[in-house]
């Protein structure tokens, strides 16, 4: 167990200073884009599929809203609990 907090102490010492702001960054822009990005494409597809507009489109949205705001939540909740 001993040797693991080693391991991630000299992790953490070669590591700059804004490295884990810009991991993190990247993480929580990644719940915010990836999910809508998919749902766009996904939406219009299914509208033009069974000729819906815009009720798919508008479904796909927000359920990828849904999502992205629980992926926010959960990696929030990840980086506060290492401040503790």
């Amino acid at each position: 167990m001993e040797e693991k907090k080693d391991i991630e102490q000299e992790k953490k010492v070669d590591m700059p200073w804004w490295q884990p702001a810009i991991l993190m960054f990247s993480r929580l822009s990644g719940w915010i884009v990836g999910p809508i990005i998919l749902a766009i494409f996904l939406g219009k597809w299914l509208d033009k599929r069974y000729d819906t507009e815009p009720w798919l489109f508008l479904g796909t949205v927000g359920l990828a809203f849904i999502i992205s705001m629980v992926g926010l939540v959960k990696d929030a909740f990840k980086e506060i609990d290492k401040f503790k």
